[in-house]
């Protein structure tokens, strides 16, 4: 019986070492694939993964960063067949974080983080109420993180994202986060995410990039800093031509702020080799940034974009776009063909693919002419779209929605050119004309208002602008605009 006992002590001593050996190790190797992996050279990471995994198959740390390298694909691909074969991946990673020790920081710190980028997958495959709930754990979990280690920088990355998206949720949806427990505030938000990037403990230089990616998204749509995200984007000179990511990402924000020009230039130098992801959400952007320009082959990136791609964001604004493309072009038939297409493909998650559908239902095609200029704007080339403007007066547009563009694209020529007073004379001719309309010029103009005078410091002004912005109903692209309308409140407001 002696020999008995003696042998389960040492099983059970034998066993507690084994289970004190799994750690969280991101040594040089586990640096490389992260590094690789968020360049989106995933072939590399994976193998670096695996590699790590033989030698040291205690450690905890590459299975982690597996995550990362099936986040990129099922997000910007949105594949159902991959979905399918990789979603059970979620609750094995999660049970192998659960055999680390929970004195380490990385032991809730990576089930967060793996809760937050299945909560991210999940709303693309439109699970929206379990994204949800994953956000909320994943919440939670940092919240008692850095309760307990407060020194751990990466929380103050993912918690502070969390926060400042929260902080701004239209009043529409704040029933959602109030019963969730879900609390944010863009300052306090944006102070976390900052001084991740401001500080120098080793885990901060870990995933480093990574938060250069947060920070630019948050600040541009969120905050509404373009100027500051730019300026970031210089300090930081990131490598765009050997990061697929970062490429992606400077294209996307150029997309989103009238620099076409900038976008173009980062996805042509890239390094576009076969060691790289198959990404075509980057056919998408580029075939946008094309058309911006006027450029003859824009349908070729469009068209195989949307012969490609088997997801639903995004769908619809690029058939719109093929539509308008061939439109333009003269092509009536194939103008006609991919409107129809918007009827029954894609999905309508996101306002740019709302806005596509209800155009399609209408029937109407846009003015040609304030088309282009639109267009042109869009990309940034304001003295050309400028130019083309001038050469028309509002009279010269017989429906009012015409009327109300001309107006409308005028101010933010002259927004965007810097001659702010001209800009808020045709802002508000805009909202005078358009704020019981279903057209989102009026809602637009109100929000460009706003960030003048929040420019300008007259606090009184740019509140009254962001408020009336909200107060519009029934338009197009309300939820972005709320949610903007709403940050420049706090911004203005100092919460």
């Amino acid at each position: 019986m002696r020999i008995i006992f003696s042998l389960l002590f040492l099983l059970s001593v034998s066993w507690n070492v084994s289970a004190r050996q799994k750690v969280f190790d991101f040594n040089a190797r586990c640096e490389q694939a992260y590094d690789a992996i968020m360049q989106l050279r995933l072939t590399t990471g994976r193998a670096l993964l695996e590699a790590e995994k033989k030698e040291h198959p205690d450690n905890l740390a590459p299975y982690f960063l597996d995550n990362y390298a099936d986040f990129f694909p099922l997000f910007f691909n949105e594949d159902p067949a991959e979905y399918s074969r990789k979603r059970s991946l979620r609750s094995f990673r999660l049970n192998k974080m659960a055999e680390g020790s929970p004195d380490s920081p990385y032991y809730l710190y990576t089930q967060a983080a793996i809760k937050f980028q299945w909560a991210l997958v999940k709303i693309k495959f439109d699970e929206k109420w379990d994204a949800t709930w994953e956000i909320r754990k994943a919440y939670m979990i940092l919240k008692e993180n850095q309760q307990r280690f407060p020194n751990f920088v990466p929380n103050n990355l993912l918690l502070g994202a969390m926060q400042t998206v929260f902080g701004t949720i239209p009043e529409g949806y704040k029933w959602i986060t109030n019963i969730l427990g879900l609390k944010g505030s863009m300052k306090e938000g944006m102070a976390n995410v900052n001084k991740f990037i401001e500080s120098n403990a080793p885990e901060a230089k870990m995933f480093r990039e990574e938060s250069y990616y947060y920070y630019c998204y948050l600040m541009l749509f969120i905050v509404n800093k373009p100027e500051e995200t730019w300026e970031f984007l210089q300090r930081k000179q990131l490598d765009t031509k050997n990061n697929y990511l970062f490429a992606l990402m400077v294209a996307n924000l150029s997309l989103n702020n009238q620099k076409a020009a900038v976008g173009l230039k980062v996805l042509q130098e890239r390094n576009d080799t076969a060691e790289y992801a198959d990404i075509q959400y980057y056919n998408y952007v580029m075939g946008l940034l094309k058309l911006t320009k006027l450029d003859p082959d824009a349908h070729i990136y469009l068209e195989r974009f949307v012969n490609n791609f088997k997801g639903k964001f995004y769908v619809k604004e690029c058939l719109q776009r093929l539509s308008w493309y061939y439109y333009l072009e003269g092509n009536q038939a194939a103008a006609d063909k991919y409107r129809e297409m918007i009827m029954t493909k894609g999905g309508v998650e996101t306002d740019a693919d709302k806005q596509a559908l209800k155009e399609a239902k209408a029937g109407k095609w846009p003015n040609p002419f304030l088309l282009r200029v639109r267009l042109l704007s869009d990309g940034g080339y304001f003295p050309k779209a400028l130019s083309m403007l001038l050469t028309k007066k509002a009279a010269d547009f017989p429906a009012m929605e015409d009327k109300l563009e001309y107006a409308y694209r005028l101010g933010r020529i002259y927004d965007e050119s810097g001659q702010d007073d001209q800009a808020i004379a045709m802002y508000e001719v805009t909202v005078k004309v358009g704020s019981n309309r279903p057209e989102y010029y009026a809602a637009r103009a109100s929000l460009q208002m706003g960030y003048i005078y929040e420019k300008r410091n007259e606090k009184g002004k740019a509140i009254e602008c962001y408020q009336r912005c909200l107060n519009m109903k029934g338009h197009d692209y309300k939820n972005s605009l709320d949610q903007r309308a709403k940050a420049g409140m706090q911004r203005v407001n100092g919460t």
